[in-house]
């Protein structure tokens, strides 16, 4: 009986079904100004994530580029006999 209602669980789990927008996104509302506010939000945080990801970047090159300057030998002097 337990394997019956785990298996009817996992296939409801997999009917599909439709998805709808909420009522702020979806319809006649898209051009509110709480939809244009939301919008404002999302590009705002996605600009501070690639922000913070562009500073890791960043940080990385420039710790390579210090070590390779590093791990150069330094220039001889050429020796006048």
């Amino acid at each position: 009986m337990k394997t019956l209602r785990n298996g009817l669980m996992m296939a409801a789990a997999f009917v599909p079904v439709p998805l709808f927008a909420c009522a702020t996104c979806g319809g006649a509302h898209a051009d509110s100004p709480l939809a244009n506010g939301m919008n404002a939000g999302i590009f705002t945080l996605m600009g501070v994530i690639v922000t913070v990801l562009l500073g890791v970047v960043l940080f990385f090159v420039h710790i390579v580029r210090k070590e390779e300057a590093q791990s150069d030998p330094p220039p001889r002097k050429p020796n006048n006999v």
